[in-house]
């Protein structure tokens, strides 16, 4: 039997009467854009049953999706630009296109402005854009779904997908308008497979809320990518790995100073459609691996309207393409997820939690390395680096010694964990590590790994009138010392306030750089260190980004304009440089596109 999950969320203006959608869609000022010149593009027919593929074909073959109007180039700045507001062409949509919404939506839809751009500005991003979508639907069922893309399909209108509001790169931004599709009205558990170790969920449901309804059966989702809501005095505050935020220090909302210590209840947070999507990680992935290792199988609203469904529930298969692959990660430029089956662990029978202080963030990240390639089967491996710690005492009175430091978590039974925390204790103390520390009992363990879950908060709380531009750079595992260590020289070179924290054991480090975005020095001098980071990540072989996604944000870091990079000799001279650019990371369609679903490539 299906199960329905209550989750808390912002609470939802009354929806627009069906009276009222003849009104005018908007009356507010929109900031001028230029117009860059048309570029020209050709139409590419595919076969019916490979419908699904041609987003991707096409950029990669030289073909345009077409967006509202498709012979605009709406390429998002560009390498080395600090622009931090997206560009795009907006056109109005016609009232025929809001009428056949209206038919079979209902009330379930709204034109409100503050609704609008609420869902058009990010929650946990500084990223803005000239346009707000010009109207946000809620669809409670694929049916729903699939007639709102048709609908978008006919009148060749803008689609952004909307989950939990948690991503960091500008991703839920509508830079030209269009409809906003808010799938957190799907959020049943359609069926649990204790046997088989799966479950299958619609998108809107959230991943804290699914491990509370699996504990029971001893089992639990291993995704955790780190953010939750917490409802504070009727404002929205930004927590991290589900952990209730409690400290003394003042986190600012507006013009007013609320204290984080008033906590009333968790909120929504990261949904399972928007972590396919984003195909995002966490501190366990580096046991558990990311989401594209934990998704048996998926369904999705295609750009036509038609519906997909990715595979079986068998564990494994060897027939046909991984569709389920090409669609996580794809951020909403190839289809509305509606349904995902998900891959599902056993609850540990035992746990210990570790940490380590180092002299040097590059000792610590060699002990990392070393940890990994002991083969030692650690859950998490967490880097914080002594401007981190200064955080954490300042926000919570805390004394830690204010250098960089390693946590670790070693599950299994009792007698396994404990052998190998012994095991990393001698890697630790034989390559500089002091201080090493392990508890077993439940709330000493909770009390440890508040130091890692409150992390970003602190961060944010040492400059609360602040921005914080983040970096997701991730670089193959013996280069990741190499990496933070020539990155950190030039954050403690820099006047702005820099701190690093780092899924240490899968290569995956974040910088918080924290600046006053009207100053403009300060805003340019956040892009010039991240850009630095990106850099020098991808002249090591790594990624832009490992867990947070393209969105808007990293489009700077993605080269040229297309899907795919096609390997030249230039490459090849250019490999080892840094600040190269010449790199073999694939690229999605320009995210000022995000879902565009018009398709001129594909009947």
């Amino acid at each position: 039997m299906a199960t329905s999950l209550l989750r808390l969320s912002r609470p939802r203006r009354a929806l627009l009467p069906i009276s009222s959608l003849r009104q005018p869609l908007s009356t507010e000022s929109h900031a001028p854009s230029p117009s860059p010149s048309p570029t020209p593009s050709s139409a590419r027919r595919f076969p019916h049953f490979l419908s699904f593929l041609a987003a991707a074909a096409a950029a990669a073959g030289g073909a345009t999706v077409a967006l509202c109007d498709s012979g605009l180039n709406h390429r998002v700045g560009g390498k080395d630009s600090t622009d931090l507001v997206v560009r795009g062409e907006r056109k109005l949509v016609p009232q025929e296109f809001i009428d056949e919404l209206a038919s079979f939506l209902g009330d379930n839809m709204t034109l409100d402005y503050e609704e609008r751009s609420f869902h058009g500005t990010p929650q946990n991003s500084f990223h803005k854009a000239v346009n707000v979508p010009d109207v946000v639907v809620f669809p409670s069922s694929q049916d729903e779904v699939q007639k709102i893309v048709m609908a978008c399909n006919k009148y060749k209108v803008p689609i952004v997908p909307y989950g939990g509001a948690t991503s960091l790169e500008g991703h839920t931004l509508a830079p030209h308008g269009g409809v906003c599709i808010n799938m957190t009205l799907m959020k049943k558990i359609k069926s649990l497979n204790v046997e088989d170790m799966d479950v299958v969920v619609e998108p809107g449901v959230g991943w804290i809320e699914l491990n509370e309804y699996l504990k029971p059966y001893g089992l639990f989702f291993p995704l955790d990518p780190g953010k939750n809501l917490a409802i504070v005095s009727s404002c929205i505050f930004t927590c991290f790995d589900g952990f209730k935020c409690i400290f003394s220090s003042h986190y600012h909302s507006g013009e007013r100073s609320i204290e984080p210590s008033s906590y009333l209840e968790d909120g929504p947070g990261a949904t399972i459609g928007g972590m396919c999507a984003t195909r995002c990680s966490g501190s366990l992935a580096v046991r558990y691996g990311t989401m594209r290792d934990n998704v048996i199988n998926l369904r999705a609203v295609l750009p036509n309207g038609d519906v997909v469904k990715t595979g079986s529930r068998a564990r494994k298969s060897a027939a046909g393409y991984d569709l389920a692959r090409l669609i996580i990660g794809s951020e909403g430029t190839l289809g509305v997820i509606t349904e995902v089956t998900l891959r599902l662990q056993k609850l540990p029978s035992h746990s210990v939690v570790a940490m380590c202080n180092f002299k040097t963030i590059k000792d610590a990240a060699d002990v990392a390395i070393a940890t990994m390639f002991s083969g030692i089967q650690v859950s998490r491996v967490e880097l914080l680096d002594e401007v981190q710690i200064k955080a954490i005492n300042m926000a919570n009175g805390k004394n830690l010694p204010e250098v960089s430091t390693l946590m670790f978590e070693f599950i299994g039974t009792e007698a396994y964990a404990l052998e190998q925390t012994l095991l990393v204790q001698k890697i630790a103390t034989e390559r500089h590590g002091s201080d090493f520390v392990f508890v077993e009992e439940p709330d000493a363990k909770a009390e440890l790994w508040k130091i890692r879950k409150e992390a970003l908060w602190a961060a944010l709380a040492m400059k609360p009138d602040h921005e914080s531009m983040s970096t997701d750079v991730c670089v193959p595992l013996s280069r990741l010392a190499e990496c933070i260590s020539t990155s950190k020289r030039l954050l403690d070179a820099s006047p702005l306030t820099c701190l690093v924290i780092a899924h240490a054991g899968d290569g995956n480090f974040h910088t918080i750089i924290l600046f006053d975005p009207s100053q403009d020095d300060q805003r340019k001098e956040a892009e010039r260190l991240n850009h630095f980071m990106v850099h020098t990540a991808l002249s090591m072989e790594g990624t832009c980004t490992g867990e947070h996604g393209v969105g808007t944000g990293k489009m700077k870091a993605i080269p040229g304009g297309g899907v795919g990079h096609r390997v030249t000799q230039d490459d090849e001279k250019n490999k080892g440089r840094i600040g190269s650019q010449q790199h073999h990371e694939s690229r999605k369609v320009d995210p000022a596109s995000r879902l565009h679903m018009t398709l001129q490539i594909a009947t």
